[in-house]
């Protein structure tokens, strides 16, 4: 494994404890409790998560390409669920995901011996899944974006519209725009696991 896919593996992996732990005592305090303990919860998740990392993230990064593909998942859902969010509810950052899921899948391939035929059947399953993902995000937003009454005026402001925005367009921008954005994840996705697959390992 070379320096960088090792710089990667510990932003992937090392910045989920934390991350958990911040939400983690957050979302547990949030209703309940005054702001400054809501903080105090928070920075106490991440801390405890930082610990984690210094116990067990070297083990992790080191067994990383030998892992099981469902804790993988796993980790990608959870990204996609965090960019989601801090986006709110915008689904075009998301396609940023593919960058590392294609990088992550084509050193794995890289550090592996398998069959032409395997290989075409890890890829389809990986773009099938990551774009399962992104079709899931994109009706998370639809349906927020038809729930929310404000939607047209947010569109008409943001996008200095002359016109009213009718609920017919707005369906008509989620269909063209998811559609647009899942031929998009699932072509990066391909082009960056090439990539990566094709970048060769020149130490251990």
């Amino acid at each position: 494994m070379i320096k960088i896919e090792k710089l990667f593996l510990v932003q992937a992996i090392g910045s989920i404890p934390p991350l958990v732990g911040f939400l983690g005592g957050w979302w547990i305090t949030n209703q309940q409790s005054a702001t400054a303990w809501v903080t105090i919860a928070a920075l106490s998740g991440m801390v405890l998560g930082l610990i984690i990392d210094i116990l067990f993230l070297k083990k992790w990064v080191a067994r990383a390409f030998d892992m099981d593909m469902k804790i993988w998942m796993g980790i990608f859902f959870f990204y996609s669920i965090c960019v989601f969010g801090f986006f709110m509810g915008v689904p075009i950052f998301n396609v940023i995901l593919a960058i590392p899921a294609g990088l992550f899948i084509g050193r794995k391939l890289a550090h592996k011996s398998v069959s032409v035929d395997e290989e075409k059947r890890f890829i389809l399953r990986t773009k099938l899944y990551t774009t399962c993902v992104m079709a899931f995000i994109c009706v998370s937003s639809a349906f927020l974006a038809l729930l929310d009454p404000s939607t047209a005026a947010n569109l008409e402001g943001m996008l200095r519209l002359n016109f009213d925005v009718t609920q017919v367009m707005i369906i008509a921008l989620i269909v063209v725009g998811g559609g647009s954005l899942l031929i998009m994840h699932w072509w990066m996705v391909k082009k960056i696991i090439q990539f990566a697959r094709g970048v060769k390992v020149t130490s251990k």
